[in-house]
């Protein structure tokens, strides 16, 4: 049989093997977009509203971030929780954990740089108003984020996107140990270097059909913006 069609049976007959690592990937992509928008979405609006000196660096180091490199990133993680690093007491290398700290750290500036474009721009917007009503800083911060909740959910999703289909990071902090710390795309790499094609095209399908799926939701939430601000 084609190993297209067999791809497909994997996915339509829920492969035991294939769910696994779905759910792995999920969940670790999952738990890191949480851990970066805790982060990244009061880093993104402190520095939208807070005038300092340096602002302008920190908005180009901000952005310059979003493309921070998976491998540099996974080598980084790697020395921090190797035994000999400073976080090595922990036990975290190889582990689900260690995958979701160097997600996280990939996807921590993609939401922040987003984050303070749009708080940015309704503050803006808002400035006089809030003003006038002597809210304070807090206040502020947080009538922003609701009020630009639709554009940050786009920017969350953005994320998730970015972390489900990274391999050089979780490969290096993961190892692609099977049935504990393989992924999507680093069990893709892994059986299609093996020629096990089957597992690797059906993978490759719920991959994709991710990424549809995370793209139609940044679009349904882009709209609800529209309609609600209109």
């Amino acid at each position: 049989m084609p190993s297209d069609l067999t791809a497909v049976q994997l996915v339509l007959s829920a492969d035991p093997e294939l769910m696994g690592i779905v759910s792995l990937s999920l969940t670790v992509s999952l738990a890191a977009v949480a851990c970066a928008a805790l982060i990244g979405i009061p880093l993104g609006a402190l520095i939208a509203l807070t005038r300092f000196p340096g602002r302008e660096a920190c908005i180009v180091v901000l952005n310059a971030l979003m493309g921070l490199p998976p491998v540099v990133v996974g080598l980084a993680v790697y020395l921090l929780l190797s035994r000999s690093g400073p976080l090595g007491s922990w036990g975290l290398l190889f582990t689900p954990q260690a995958m979701v700290i160097a997600q996280a750290i990939l996807v921590t500036p993609i939401i922040a740089a987003l984050a303070r474009q749009t708080i940015e721009d309704l503050w803006v917007e808002y400035r006089e108003e809030l003003a006038a009503m002597n809210v304070g800083p807090l206040g502020r911060i947080a009538t922003l984020i609701w009020d630009g909740r639709f554009s940050l959910t786009t920017a969350l999703l953005a994320g998730f996107g970015r972390a489900a289909a990274e391999v050089g990071a979780v490969i290096i902090v993961g190892g692609n140990i099977d049935g504990f710390t393989r992924t999507m795309t680093t069990a893709i790499a892994l059986e299609t270097s093996k020629g096990d094609l089957p597992l690797a095209i059906g993978l490759g399908i719920v991959l994709i059909a991710i990424v549809i799926v995370v793209n139609a939701l940044a679009w349904g939430a882009r709209r609800a913006g529209e309609r609600f601000s209109g």
